[in-house]
């Protein structure tokens, strides 16, 4: 986690401002998803060294074999869930917080569960400092949140060999889950609607490479 002190400077903004440039010039339109990732100083999850580093559309590690999510993944996961402000959303893969401060700029009901405890740990501490009060758990993340279901959205930020049965039983009738699936090198962008409690649609949306999807119905 950052050792910088919590500055945002002009400097800081402006290389946010140019980054959003950069994340529209690749196809993220939505307004309030650019409006999220222009707020949010990606630069506390940096240390003060690789501050520069912070506001590039690449991904960086954050420790315990995990990385900070790259900008376009977390803006194009985030357009596609079409997040309202009344949505119950389930994070799973909490991670660095990074992609959790951009769903509560977007809903403040979110939800986050993390495998790894050391990362659980850090990010639970840290990201209520920076006034981001998500409802933190520490566990398997792909058996979801059962006693909290159901979600109006599912994001699942680690790649899987399939999707998890608990999260399709765990969203609710017109909810939606984006999750990346496939083999550990390459996984594909899905979007799935659940239309009755039976029934559910399917999207493709381009090839993406996350982390292991780690748990039970995981790797």
């Amino acid at each position: 986690m950052s050792q910088t002190t919590f500055i945002d400077s002009y400097k800081h903004k402006g290389m946010r401002k140019s980054l959003i440039n950069l994340l529209q010039s690749k196809g993220i339109i939505d307004k309030k998803v650019l409006a999220a990732l222009e707020k949010v100083p990606r630069h506390y999850f940096f240390e003060s060294a690789f501050t520069e580093k912070a506001y590039q559309d690449i991904a960086f590690p954050i420790g315990e074999g995990q990385t900070i999510s790259q900008p376009y993944t977390v803006a194009f996961q985030t357009q596609l869930l079409k997040i309202k402000p009344t949505d119950k959303v389930l994070e799973i893969g909490t991670g660095s917080g990074y992609q959790t401060m951009i769903l509560m700029e977007l809903s403040q009901n979110v939800y986050t569960i993390e495998y790894n405890k050391v990362l659980f740990e850090r990010t639970k501490k840290f990201l209520p400092t920076l006034g981001y009060n998500a409802k933190f758990f520490f566990g398997d993340g792909t058996k979801g949140l059962e006693s909290f279901a159901p979600f109006d959205k599912i994001i699942v930020t680690a790649g899987g060999p399939t999707i998890p049965k608990s999260l399709l039983n765990q969203l609710a009738i017109n909810g939606n889950i984006v999750i990346p699936v496939g083999n550990e090198e390459s996984q594909k962008m899905l979007k799935i609607t659940r239309i009755t409690t039976l029934d559910f649609e399917q999207e493709e949306h381009g090839n993406f490479a996350f982390v292991k999807l780690l748990g039970k119905e995981g790797w």
